[in-house]
């Protein structure tokens, strides 16, 4: 295991800015997923680490050591690409110790560590078989244990799920949360998928036009997200923004919609300027009411329903806005009905404006 540090770290192509002074600092033995639109940096950010990319200026600290000048040998790093790249005419046992094989190392040792990374994979019984023989899972298996076996100081994984179907990419995440608990290595995880970040990761790194927007555990990020683009891309589906105007004194602020709906709730220190706002308001953060007359009751009609088995996702025209909310009843709703809905003023998040 190996902590890991980035310091001012800044990435051009020619004219084109792709990372933006980004400072970091991973721990030893922590999970930690990049995550950010098509376009952000992470991939770039993934390359530099591994050394297979040069950084235009700052330091990548590897483990205490400075190490923008080594290889990505010198490194210690193994990387867990999105394609496979599995020889076809190997075995299993060959491809996932073929690094081995040509850094020398002596047969009996290859042995050994094939053996422990087939069991810890639960690759054991297909040692024998050819890729063409495995599923995308098992391959995608083969994969992780080639960059196991060189026991390394830093696992790098560059969107290793993209290509495996919805079903199989939940069972490949819980393949690699396993394997992290077990080994225990430093890893750091890129995906555009927030929900897969959330659920693999120690802590994540929100990228934006090659900025970390923050850095958080799922449930910090969840819960206060710094701005509206983290509050946006975290959550699944996406938080809700309406247009609306901020007033406030020192005990309660109150946002006024377009529609004239006034949502009230305690003021609080990062509340931004009074005027012009952004508010958040979280799918299934809304609930149903009736003949709501209480405080924080949107009132709107309802455009579309889609249904996804335990719930239903309901398109909600609010305040000259559309909006989405979470129906977890299974209510009998009709498409162009009035509705309204309530939210705790805990759950109102506050924005500027774009």
């Amino acid at each position: 295991m190996a902590s890991v540090e980035l310091v001012n770290l800044h990435k051009s192509f020619g004219t084109v800015e792709v990372l933006r002074d980004l400072n970091l600092q991973v721990s030893e033995g922590e999970f930690v997923a990049l995550v950010g639109p098509s376009g952000c940096g992470k991939s770039t950010l993934l390359r530099i680490l591994a050394g297979l990319d040069e950084a235009s200026s700052g330091d990548v600290v590897i483990d205490g050591e400075w190490v923008n000048d080594l290889s990505p040998k010198e490194r210690n790093i193994a990387m867990v690409f999105q394609s496979y790249a599995l020889y076809p005419h190997m075995t299993v046992e060959e491809n996932i110790g073929f690094n081995l094989r040509i850094s020398g190392i002596g047969k009996p040792e290859i042995r050994r560590r094939v053996g422990e990374a087939a069991q810890i994979l639960d690759l054991s019984e297909l040692l024998k078989r050819k890729p063409s023989q495995l599923s995308g899972g098992q391959r995608q298996r083969v994969a992780m244990g080639r960059a196991l076996v060189r026991n390394p100081d830093v696992f790098l994984f560059d969107e290793p799920l993209s290509n495996l179907d919805a079903k199989l990419r939940v069972q490949m995440r819980d393949e690699i949360k396993r394997l992290h608990q077990k080994v225990r290595t430093t890893s750091i995880y890129v995906t555009h998928d927030q929900v897969e970040a959330m659920t693999l990761a120690d802590r994540i790194v929100i990228l934006d036009k090659g900025r970390i927007q923050q850095v958080g555990t799922p449930t910090e990020l969840y819960r206060h997200p710094a701005n509206a683009f983290v509050a946006g891309f975290i959550g699944s589906p996406s938080m809700n923004f309406l247009d609306g105007v901020l007033s406030k004194n020192s005990k309660r602020a109150t946002v006024s919609l377009a529609d004239d709906t006034k949502l009230r709730f305690p003021t609080t220190d990062n509340l931004p300027a009074e005027g012009n706002v952004r508010v958040g308001l979280r799918p299934e953060h809304l609930q149903i009411s009736k003949g709501g007359k209480g405080e924080n009751t949107l009132r709107g009609t309802l455009e579309l329903i889609e249904p996804t088995g335990a719930q239903n996702l309901l398109k909600v025209g609010i305040a000259g806005q559309s909006l989405t909310a979470v129906d977890n009843t299974l209510a009998e709703l009709s498409i162009n009905q009035p509705i309204e809905f309530s939210i705790e003023a805990d759950k109102i998040a506050v924005f500027p404006p774009n």
